[in-house]
């Protein structure tokens, strides 16, 4: 199990590498996911859980932009044995559904598959593609399910150069508060 310590340490040591294709850090995005979780009044878990969402990638570092090589890194599964303790359900079941959750969004919103970014359509293929109907109706009976939607919508959002957004400290003290209710 990781400590908040070495949460801020995973970040300190690979925040700054690029995220996949994208015109941001993997901390810009992670600290631009959780704000747009903050500005919409989501609670400690839900941040903590848009902070985290990609923890998986610093985790296990699989290069630069491993679609482009046909590789699906799992990093929503790869995160969660080291986050288990330490966190409620209700933020590893969002983090472990936010990748179904695109698939279930290109599903069941117009639009959505065309707004996602190249890397994201990649990704996406790699992951098992759109849901089927069933697939899609029996996504939403999990548990975390529309947590995971939320943070999938702010995840692709949050891939802007040069926005401001609070520290990881400011984050840090919600992922704290979030970890104290489970007494860890």
């Amino acid at each position: 199990m990781l400590t908040l310590e070495d949460i801020g340490l995973l970040f300190a040591r690979h925040g700054n590498a690029q995220y996949s294709g994208e015109p941001v850090t993997q901390l810009e995005h992670a600290l631009q996911t959780a704000y747009l979780a903050e500005q919409s009044d989501a609670g400690d878990e839900l941040v903590t859980a848009c902070l985290l969402h990609d923890l998986g990638h610093l985790l296990n570092e699989q290069g630069e932009t491993p679609t482009l090589r046909g590789i699906d890194d799992t990093h929503q599964f790869y995160a969660l044995p080291f986050l288990r303790g330490l966190f409620p359900d209700a933020v590893l079941d969002a983090i472990k559904l936010h990748v179904d959750a695109k698939r279930y969004l290109c599903r069941a919103s117009d639009g959505y598959w065309a707004k996602l970014s190249d890397d994201s359509k990649r990704s996406l293929e790699l992951q098992g593609g759109v849901f089927e109907p069933a697939e899609a109706a029996a996504f939403l009976l999990q548990p975390g399910a529309r947590d995971a939607v939320m943070l999938r919508q702010w995840d692709d959002l949050a891939k802007q150069a040069d926005w401001q957004t609070p520290s990881l400290a400011h984050f840090m003290s919600r992922v704290a508060r979030c970890a104290a209710r489970t007494g860890a």
